[in-house]
């Protein structure tokens, strides 16, 4: 019994080593699926993903639903001539003067199924000739529809069929830390998508724009993503990307979008009136400082103080005299003169809107109907 026993261990001892050896040196004759590197290393492999499977925390979908409306666009500027370019004695000093196109890069925006694009304003401005390029490849010239410079928005149509087009999204309800997505084409490099945060929001005074009221985000903008899209995490658009802060000329993570709010209200002018109307109220507004608030005796500490009113002007009829400190329009605070010029030009011609006011020590609401803010007269020359 005892011979049984010690025969059986040691048969039993010589297949473990033997198992061993083969699942270390030829794996696959036991059929493993272990990855080996030169026959020797164990891999571990991660289980295959099902098809379509989207990791946690992936924005694939609300970039692949924004993506497919973001196009490039390449502009090209006949160069101007030298009037002296035919002048043997200028050739013979300067040589023949190149006549070579100007060429830009930038990006826009597919808002409508018709073929209306939005970009901004320094991407195409004074372009001889507008190219568009889709993100499935097709090159089509685009059509000027209109321009707003004090927005720095453009509006461009195309003729094409099947268009892809973005929803529009609510740029009201951000808040800062929410989660955005910038697409475009920087560098000319192919649309790229970044990931970021808000930043701030509001941002004026930077003086890029006539009316500022910008969304500031640190997804990485760089030149090229001019007038490409600012999208949340389903793939909606929340503004339209114009500038960066740059000491580089690449990205610093300050970038800044116009809002889509804004946006959708100088599409609609242009299409519908060929231009943008805004509001006006007539009235020389100032900062508040203490010199101000000491001259016409306030007592307010926040708002912007009236100097100056012009006379039979809306805010003169509704009631608003020099000294008069505004608070709020419509229940949207003020702060400064920036932030009451973009307030009052989003207006609406000839509706009312309720204005609060502070003269002297008491509160007053008063009702004004905006006007049509006047063109800016040429500068004489």
């Amino acid at each position: 019994m005892k011979r049984l026993w010690l025969l059986f261990s040691q048969t039993i001892t010589v297949l473990l080593a033997t198992y061993f050896v083969v699942a270390t040196l030829k794996p696959q004759w036991l059929g493993h699926s272990a990855s080996t590197v030169d026959g020797a290393i164990a891999l571990l492999q991660a289980p295959p993903s099902q098809p379509g499977e989207i990791p946690p925390g992936s924005y694939r979908l609300a970039a692949q639903k924004a993506s497919a409306a973001v196009v490039s666009i390449n502009t090209s500027k006949a160069a101007a001539k030298n009037p002296n370019a035919n002048d043997p004695w200028f050739k013979f000093f300067y040589g023949d003067q190149g006549n070579e196109p100007q060429g830009g890069l930038g990006s826009g925006v597919i808002v409508s199924p018709s073929g209306y694009i939005l970009t901004n304003n320094h991407v195409i401005e004074e372009a001889d000739e507008i190219e568009v390029i889709l993100n499935d490849s097709r090159r089509v010239a685009a059509k000027v529809i209109g321009t707003d410079p004090d927005s720095d928005l453009a509006v461009l149509k195309i003729e094409l069929d099947k268009l892809p087009t973005i929803v529009l999204g609510n740029s009201d309800n951000l808040q800062v830390g929410d989660q955005v997505l910038a697409i475009g084409n920087p560098f000319g490099v192919g649309q790229t998508v970044t990931s970021g945060i808000v930043s701030a929001l509001g941002r004026n005074q930077l003086g890029i724009n006539t009316f500022e009221n910008f969304i500031q985000t640190d997804a990485a903008i760089n030149p090229g993503n001019s007038g490409g899209a600012l999208v949340d995490t389903n793939g909606n658009l929340l503004g339209i990307n114009t500038a960066i802060y740059s000491r580089s000329g690449g990205s610093m993570g300050i970038g800044f979008a116009i809002p889509v709010a804004t946006a959708k209200m100088v599409l609609d002018g242009i299409v519908k009136d060929g231009q943008v109307t805004r509001g006006w109220i007539g009235v020389e507004p100032n900062d508040l400082s203490p010199e101000l608030a000491e001259t016409f005796d306030v007592k307010a500490k926040a708002g912007v103080i009236i100097t100056g009113v012009l006379q039979n002007g809306p805010a003169a009829q509704a009631g608003v005299r020099p000294g008069d400190v505004i608070v709020s329009i419509a229940d949207k605070p003020i702060g400064d003169v920036t932030q009451l010029l973009s307030i009052v030009a989003s207006l609406k011609p000839g509706t009312v809107a309720p204005f609060t006011i502070e003269r002297k020590n008491q509160k007053l609401e008063l009702n004004v109907t905006p006007g049509v803010r006047p063109k800016p007269k040429a500068a004489a020359r």
